[in-house]
């Protein structure tokens, strides 16, 4: 038994919005206006205490 055509036309309708969702996430995380929010996240584990704190503002001074 064959299935409705309903099922087969929804299946291919999933397919199609789904590559069409990857294909957004594709060009959204290689867009030039995110190109600073990767890098700044890819060097986040090699920053130092108090190379975060320089870059809030935040720092503060430690007295011996």
């Amino acid at each position: 038994m064959e299935p409705p055509v309903i099922y087969t036309w929804l299946a291919s309708a999933t397919t199609v919005a789904a590559f069409a969702g990857f294909i957004g996430v594709v060009v959204w995380a290689y867009s030039r206006k995110r190109e600073h929010a990767f890098e700044a996240a890819a060097n986040a584990p090699f920053a130092l205490p108090d190379d975060v704190a320089a870059e809030d503002g935040n720092s503060v001074e430690r007295r011996s």
